[in-house]
């Protein structure tokens, strides 16, 4: 496909006033994005060396958001306070598209659907893993897609806590998705794209519901966080202190720790963190006192390593 004149960007088609469920649509979103407050775990990690830390989403993903999909459903006051949907849950299920399902038991009716993810804000790429390659008219006006950053309580031990999640239109992330690939990137490579063409909302398992991309040689097709449309939640994320310490600066210090070859390099990691955090005692903070335990445990870690 030649990239010719560009055409105006999707818009967002959301639910209006005269949609039967536009209350509930918009009790859902504003639950969503509460779930940070009142999300417990019973889970706790601890022992992790931190070499390994980037690898807690692989490990941890999916029970977060089996405890999220629980918490929407302990929190049901806050979506349905008359109980107008007493009859309705959210519910998992397994290798389709959504993951979650607001759905009546008795009739398996299904009033909106979200595609949820977990993202562990300290991982080694500084964004959202997600490749969310489902065509548009797979989703229903009211499905959302929702990525939940978190990390654990402690930095590098601790319960799993969450932040402000990234809630964005199903249908709208996949329309500005395939609008990002065919005519906003920079490449040489055919921008065409290919939709399923006989398909509808809460498809089965057999279903055929993915684009496909002419070409794509990188696998980055579908990956969100680099079509723009997330660019300033991650910048607001990036901000969030954890001990007192902006989280960029944990990332940067833990990737480079993680690829240092040599005790040497791992402790100059470990100092540029310091020197940070000392930087922050100009304003005496106890979240920044808790960093500096933090960096002693692992200076402690690689004492008993050599």
């Amino acid at each position: 496909m030649k990239k010719n004149a560009t055409p105006p960007a999707p818009s967002r088609a959301l639910p209006e006033p005269g949609d039967d469920h536009y209350q509930l649509y918009k009790d859902v979103r504003e639950a969503i994005s509460s779930l940070p407050i009142y999300f417990r775990t019973e889970t706790h990690i601890s022992g992790v060396m931190a070499t390994d830390l980037h690898t807690l989403n692989t490990v941890l993903g999916a029970t977060l958001e089996e405890q999220v999909v629980r918490t929407l459903n302990l929190i049901r006051n806050s979506w349905d306070p008359d109980e107008k949907y007493a009859l309705y849950s959210f519910v998992r299920q397994a290798q389709t598209f959504p993951d979650v399902l607001l759905r009546k038991t008795s009739t398996d009716g299904i009033l909106l659907g979200i595609e949820l993810k977990g993202w562990y804000l300290l991982a080694k790429e500084a964004e959202p893993s997600l490749r969310f390659q489902v065509t548009a008219a797979a989703c229903a006006q009211r499905d959302l897609i929702v990525i939940v950053p978190w990390v654990l309580g402690n930095v590098i031990s601790g319960s799993p806590i969450l932040f402000e999640p990234f809630v964005e239109s199903a249908r709208y992330a996949a329309d500005y998705r395939n609008y990002h690939w065919q005519f906003i990137r920079e490449t040489k490579q055919d921008r065409g794209i290919d939709s399923p063409k006989i398909v509808g909302p809460y498809p089965s398992k057999a279903d055929q519901i993915l684009d496909k991309p002419h070409s794509d040689s990188g696998g980055n097709f579908g990956r969100l966080a680099r079509t723009g449309m997330m660019d300033a939640y991650m910048e607001k994320l990036n901000k969030v202190q954890l001990c007192g310490i902006k989280a960029i600066y944990w990332r940067q210090f833990l990737k480079a720790f993680q690829e240092s070859t040599t005790d040497t390099e791992a402790r100059l990691a470990l100092e540029r963190l310091r020197q940070r955090v000392q930087h922050a005692l100009i304003i005496p903070s106890p979240k920044a006192q808790s960093a500096l335990v933090i960096i002693a445990e692992l200076e402690r870690l690689l004492d008993l390593g050599e």
